[in-house]
């Protein structure tokens, strides 16, 4: 049977017949975050030619494809049984047959199962062709407006609570922008985490259900986690990316800052002092604490003297 979305004009117009599929190969397909109009003509295009489909959920997998009529074998590689899926495209690949490996969303082997198949593929010397797709990560940080120079992906945080707060803490110290993933039910505690590191108050973009029909892309800033944790309700999936330090980190505090705070600090907490100056002056958090606590124990030595 004629497959309309495969065999239509526009394949015809980009060329996709005469691009090589090479046999005994891995095809590394990448898939929709979200919204299916986001699948690649080549990705449909690959899927339709190849032999057999690894899958990371075949129940998911069937879905797309039955949306865009192509019947393969699905067989299931998921992180629990990556070296026997493995095992099992190499044996196809033997045959000399071309195999697909997808996740439910996304590229394989980024934060989601695949690499340990690639690698293992790979030592046999088989080929390994990449079919490029939608990415969370990429998508967010188009919207974040942030990190022109660059940044760390680091996907999800590993481990229980004190390998989490270390993770974080190798991150904030970096200085460079960081993104990560998070599930619904971990959101909340990593809002937390984040206020608790990140000690100055950077800009912060949380992401939510991308390219699906309740997308949310929020911009606030380190000191806004805590109300907006105990007002948000989790669900779906999240992309958070925290902004590189401030480039005026490391510069001096202006004299006019130094004055008003001079006057202030008698005044103010300096917990206090120190997070409304910050706000106003863009000026890490903990280097305005400091200022301001030395301009106190110097008035503390001049009043004692």
């Amino acid at each position: 049977m004629t497959n309309p979305f495969i065999d239509d004009s526009i394949f015809k117009v980009v060329d996709l017949a005469s691009q090589t599929l090479p046999a005994s190969a891995l095809f590394v397909v990448g898939l929709p975050i979200g919204n299916l109009g986001d699948i690649t003509l080549r990705a449909l295009y690959t899927l339709n030619q190849v032999d057999a489909i690894g899958a990371e959920d075949t129940r998911q997998t069937l879905k797309l494809l039955d949306k865009f009529n192509i019947a393969k074998p699905l067989f299931s590689v998921h992180q629990h049984n990556e070296h026997q899926g493995a095992e099992k495209i190499i044996a196809f690949l033997k045959e000399g047959k071309r195999v697909a490996i997808v996740t439910d969303a996304g590229t394989p082997a980024v934060s989601d199962p695949g690499s340990k198949v690639v690698d293992e593929v790979q030592k046999k010397g088989f080929l390994v062709v990449p079919i490029p797709g939608a990415s969370a990560v990429v998508t967010a940080m188009s919207a974040a407006g942030m990190a022109p120079e660059g940044f760390v992906f680091q996907g999800f945080l590993t481990g229980g609570a004190k390998e989490r707060l270390t993770e974080l803490l190798e991150l904030y110290k970096l200085g460079k922008t960081f993104v990560l993933y998070e599930a619904p039910h971990r959101i909340l505690r990593l809002a937390e985490e984040l206020s608790e590191v990140i000690k100055d108050n950077r800009k912060i973009v949380i992401c939510r259900e991308l390219t699906k029909k309740f997308e949310t892309i929020e911009t606030l800033k380190t000191s806004d986690l805590k109300l907006w944790s105990a007002k948000h309700s989790p669900k779906g999936e999240y992309v958070v990316i925290v902004n590189a330090a401030n480039r005026n980190s490391d510069s001096e505090i202006d004299p006019s800052t130094q004055a008003w705070l001079n006057e202030l600090s008698e005044q103010l907490p300096t917990r206090q002092l120190a997070l409304i100056a910050s706000k106003i002056s863009d000026l890490p958090k903990g280097k305005l604490y400091d200022y301001i606590l030395t301009l106190k124990e110097s008035s503390k030595v001049q009043k004692e003297s």
